[in-house]
């Protein structure tokens, strides 16, 4: 069973390898919430991911055990490059069975960290099931990513350190996918301050644990769709979701959006790069899914940062647009020399700067003589877009708006 004797010892056998990521106060999340918010900076981790805190203690275990005769896990990225660099600190052989959509940085990330990748699968799931009959037919130990309890204390000396620097929280936030990070946590917060709200955010993405926990029971779901592939998990575990039932208070959900909008906002106004999972504790503050009193002081995990570049690229394009800060038009000129400068000079006069533009004669909307010109416009705000509409009714320009 877990408790907080074993999560003592999980501090000690990690110690020397996993950091003390810092746990800081975050002056425009606090104004913009109400909240005295701290964030627990797991994206700064070796790996990049809380991960390595659970993968290395069950392995440092399995070492102590004398198991040397190599592991095997399933998953979508930051639980394979924990196993992988506990695997290569002890010296066995480390295996890895990742989703076959899996993002090529997390699968070069794990390769660099030695261990052997074998792509199998739709899902996390179809990958776990391969996996765990692999590490059977090879002899080798199975590291499950959460149902695990030596797994879930390890991800619990994050709880420790927290309360170490601020012993006074009322809460705090924690995503929640397969229930790892948040059972080990939970059982940690409950020991040192029983007091304290432990929030768990999923994806509505992926809402098989926050289904179950209304439930009170195990309840799977047919398919998982969530920028936020960390918890990305399509069952539920009997095993977390006893601890989860037990220990934590609330359990809420997150929109993609509202998942994309803290995480370009983590970018902006805090300088952190964070993946989607490790944002969904943001977004709940941000979006208002929290139920505490005001002023109430808030600790929440951003559990990992091993976001995909092309990923982030699309959450920052669409954020842009989304804020008024970018605009995309489609206008409709007449094909003879000076029409484009003619539209030019009336973007430059409203302001608008073109950081992108094209230039159609072909498409058979188009009559005749005319032609259409897409363009991206950097703007600043709505009131300067409805400026820049206006301007281009005035002056007799068709368009339209892509969005």
């Amino acid at each position: 069973m877990l408790d907080s004797k074993k999560i003592g010892r999980a501090r000690k056998r990690i110690a020397d390898v996993v950091l003390h990521t810092p746990f800081a106060y975050a002056p425009i999340l606090s104004e913009l919430s109400g909240y005295e918010i701290y964030l627990k900076k797991e994206n700064l981790q070796r790996t990049g991911s809380f991960k390595l805190r659970g993968a290395f203690n069950k392995i440092a275990a399995l070492i102590e055990e004398g198991r040397r005769d190599g592991v095997v896990a399933a998953s979508a990225g930051n639980h394979a490059q924990g196993v992988a660099f506990a695997a290569r600190h002890f010296g066995i052989d480390g295996t890895i069975v990742m989703p076959e959509s899996t993002p090529l940085t997390k699968v070069m990330g794990v390769r660099e960290l030695g261990a052997q990748v074998i792509l199998k699968g739709a899902n996390y799931d179809e990958s776990y099931a391969y996996a765990v009959k692999y590490a059977e037919e090879q002899g080798k130990d199975f590291v499950h990513p959460f149902a695990d309890e030596e797994v879930m204390a390890g991800q619990g000396t994050i709880m420790l350190e927290m309360l170490e620097e601020q012993p006074d929280l009322d809460a705090v936030v924690i995503p929640v996918g397969g229930g790892g990070l948040i059972s080990g946590c939970a059982v940690a917060a409950k020991s040192l301050s029983p007091e304290m709200e432990v929030i768990g955010i999923a994806s509505a993405g992926a809402p098989a644990m926050k289904l179950s926990y209304d439930a009170k029971e195990p309840i799977d779901t047919t398919s998982v769709r969530t920028i936020a592939d960390g918890i990305a998990v399509r069952d539920t575990s009997p095993v977390t979701l006893e601890y989860i039932l037990r220990y934590v208070d609330q359990m809420n959900l997150v929109g993609e959006d509202e998942i994309a909008s803290a995480i370009l906002f983590l970018l902006e106004r805090q300088k952190l790069t964070v993946e989607g999972a490790g944002s969904v504790g943001v977004a709940a503050v941000l979006h208002k899914h929290l139920d505490l009193p005001e002023g109430s002081r808030v600790g929440i995990v951003l559990s990992g940062g091993n976001i995909d570049v092309t990923m982030l690229s699309l959450i920052i394009e669409k954020g842009m647009v989304k804020s008024y800060r970018k605009m995309k038009l489609v206008v409709t000129l007449i094909d003879k020399p000076g029409a484009l400068e003619r539209f030019a000079g009336l973007m430059r006069e409203v302001q608008a700067n073109i950081v992108q533009i094209g230039y159609d004669r072909t498409s058979t909307d188009l009559e005749f003589g005319d032609a259409h010109v897409s363009v991206a416009l950097e703007t600043k705000g709505e009131d300067h877009q409805e400026a820049i509409r206006q301007a281009l009714r005035e002056h007799g320009f068709a368009f339209r708006e892509e969005h």
